[in-house]
């Protein structure tokens, strides 16, 4: 409260307890006891009444305790229950639940981690992968800087993401893991590792190297090989030892048949080998007949050149040569697509032979185009002609119906640099992308694809694809969907197949431990996206014979379906629009591929490694009582006193209207009784 506030409550009182003197005993008539009374009333009265005039604020101080998180992360991988530790962790995540000094201490949260990291719900032990790393990048999202130790029940087995050990350097929060598996060492053979392409070409040999490994004090002898069914397609003897306990075996495999062909890598057992799981591996290969060869016509260097060259070679299917304008001329025939980068003067030559061979291509405009001549030399595409240059985002078209497009987060992507002014099109067109600038949508197409005389082209307006590919793996922590969709770009304009109304896309086989997913698109007669239509498939496993139907469920601009659940093998599918006589039907095959089933121990010097970068201890199941009293007795999880101050003026005080209307009420009631008016 202010002086000035305080010197005015001061003149208020004095003026009030003035009036109703005044009021009582130098204007009243009648002077009885009473009187004293009714000054005292009427100088609140008036005292309030003048508070609310005055308004003073004052200040209100409110005090809340609060209690650390505690956050307890469960391994929800298949490799807890096949090392037999399943209950031991459902125990111990009941005795931290029912602990009371734990829950007085701790603002417990429960999380359980696999494929994805989550919030508990359940726990099954099915999941067919672990990523811790990604496991503690979510706690590390959620908690921040506040104070949150994290109990980490994991067999430390990690099968995919980065090497957890390191880089929790610079973590936060103190980890404590609870170590889920036995520690004692036992005679193993082990493949840790299948690298091989996706793809092989028909009547040459593809490489596969295989990283095997032994755990073990004995000298032994083992058998490699690898099968194609109840073929030996290769073979050798292995030798390992104390001092050689890992070796690399490359083997070149023959492509007989076009086609899915699966394999399967193995080891012999030793005797008393414990875990002979960890000893076979299998893996899926598909054998094509040939290759797209692509050329990128550019004169100018460019970062995008060279991404697109990554990007597109992503997919062993495709094959990229650069070559400048003058040296493209003779050699355009023998590529099946043409993307041509910037167009300028230097390309006048390439577009009469294009025209001349009615062959496919793939437009990029940027800042170097040379729009003057795109207009002379071709007729599909107009721009008007400003020399000013604009950054503008993508928007992806729900309508567009040549090809499934994934978002994978367009409208969030950098800026590209694309001509000002109006374009054209005279041709048969279906807008991809649209341009966006701040948060208009200006409708204008940034990607485009047009079909003339026969003729497949599509249109990029503009530069700067490299910071999209960048972007797209700092979100997603891979390049793959932003390779994906660059593929499906490449598919479609060097393809002449015909437009369709309901495209699907997938893949021609799934191994066992990853996402099954098949997309869908479906548009109506004028192949404008229809999101209310109705798709289910129908999956026969040509084994068994059993067939399983599943509705497609929308998700932005596409339908999909996952199909996880499918057991390894090899499958025909069919893709029904309800009540439109539309299908689609394809094939597949699942590889078997049990990763979680790989291990034999938990994987201990890992999860020392985290506890001691992090400041925190590791724990065995048994020792889960100790670990809850350590945890309520460190004096770096106090509970932290935190005070709230609020600024109140004093006629947002409701209490003080009702005092004035009970003093008047009062005084209006005494009056009347004893006779006064």
């Amino acid at each position: 409260m202010t002086t000035q506030d305080l010197l005015l409550i001061i003149g208020a009182a004095i003026l009030a307890l003035g009036i109703a003197v005044f009021q009582y005993y130098y204007k009243s008539k009648y002077k009885t006891k009473r009187n004293t009374l009714y000054t005292g009333l009427r100088f609140l009265t008036i005292f309030c009444l003048l508070l609310l005039l005055i308004n003073p604020k004052y200040k209100q101080v409110s005090y809340l305790t609060e209690k650390p998180s505690l956050a307890i992360a469960i391994d929800n991988s298949a490799s807890i229950k096949n090392l037999g530790y399943d209950d031991e962790v459902i125990s111990g995540v009941a005795r931290f639940r029912e602990s009371e000094s734990l829950n007085n201490a701790f603002d417990v949260q429960f999380y359980h981690f696999g494929q994805e990291f989550k919030e508990l719900d359940s726990l099954s032990f099915e999941d067919k992968q672990t990523n811790i790393s990604e496991a503690l990048r979510g706690l590390d999202e959620i908690y921040g800087t506040d104070t949150a130790p994290i109990v980490l029940f994991s067999d430390g087995n990690q099968t995919y993401g980065e090497a957890y050990q390191y880089t929790s350097k610079n973590y936060k929060q103190q980890v404590y893991p609870v170590v889920l598996g036995d520690t004692i060492t036992y005679d193993d053979l082990k493949i840790s590792q299948v690298n091989v392409n996706r793809y092989a070409y028909i009547n040459n040999k593809f490489p596969v190297e295989v990283f095997t490994s032994y755990n073990g004090e004995n000298e032994v002898t083992t058998k490699f090989s690898i099968r194609s069914g109840n073929t030996v397609v290769y073979s050798e003897n292995l030798q390992f030892s104390k001092n050689r306990s890992s070796q690399i075996v490359n083997a070149l495999i023959p492509a007989s048949t076009v086609g899915v062909r699966q394999y399967t890598v193995s080891l012999s057992p030793v005797n008393q080998e414990k875990n002979t799981k960890n000893n076979l591996k299998n893996f899926a290969i598909e054998v094509i007949d040939q290759k797209t060869k692509i050329v990128i016509v550019s004169s100018i260097v460019h970062p995008d050149i060279g991404m697109l060259k990554k990007s597109i070679e992503s997919n062993k299917l495709r094959t990229v040569t650069f070559k400048k304008p003058l040296e493209s001329i003779e050699i355009l025939n023998d590529y099946e697509l043409v993307l041509l980068y910037q167009p300028d003067r230097s390309f006048k030559k390439v577009y009469e032979e294009l025209e001349s061979l009615n062959k496919n291509s793939i437009t990029i405009a940027g800042s170097a185009t040379d729009w003057n001549m795109i207009n002379t030399y071709q007729e599909i595409i107009t721009q008007e002609i400003t020399g000013q240059l604009e950054d503008v985002q993508g928007e992806l078209n729900a309508n567009f119906s040549a090809f499934v497009i994934e978002d994978i987060g367009f409208s969030s992507f950098p800026p590209l640099e694309a001509a000002f002014g109006d374009v054209q099109f005279n041709a048969e067109i279906d807008v991809a992308l649209t341009q966006r600038i701040g948060a208009l949508n200006t409708e204008k197409p940034l990607i485009v694809t047009t079909d003339y005389n026969g003729r497949r082209g599509l249109y990029i307006l503009g530069e700067g694809l490299w910071r999209w590919r960048a972007q797209s793996f700092i979100d997603k922590r891979s390049f793959e969907p932003f390779d994906n969709f660059i593929d499906n770009l490449i598919q479609y304009t060097a393809s002449n197949k015909k437009k369709s109304r309901l495209n699907l896309d997938y893949e021609s086989f799934y191994y066992g431990n990853g996402d099954v997913t098949l997309y869908a698109q479906y548009f109506d007669k004028n192949y404008v996206f229809d999101s209310r239509a109705r798709l289910s498939i129908k999956v026969s496993n040509t084994e068994t014979k059993e067939i399983t139907d599943i509705p497609l469920l929308l998700k932005k601009n596409t339908y999909q379906v996952a199909m996880n659940n499918l057991s390894p093998g090899n499958y025909t599918f069919t893709v029904a629009v309800e009540d439109q006589g539309l299908a689609r039907s394809g094939a597949f095959t699942i590889v078997p591929f049990e990763i979680e089933q790989q291990f034999l121990n938990a994987s201990v010097t890992p999860l020392a490694i985290l506890a001691s970068n992090t400041s925190g201890s590791i724990y065995t199941p048994n020792q889960i009582e100790t670990l809850i009293k350590n945890l309520t007795e460190d004096r770096r999880y106090l509970p932290v006193q935190k005070s709230t101050e609020n600024i109140v003026p004093l006629i947002d005080w409701k209490w003080l209207l009702g005092l004035l209307a009970l003093l008047l009420a009062v005084e209006w009631f005494m009056r009347k009784y004893n006779g006064l008016t």
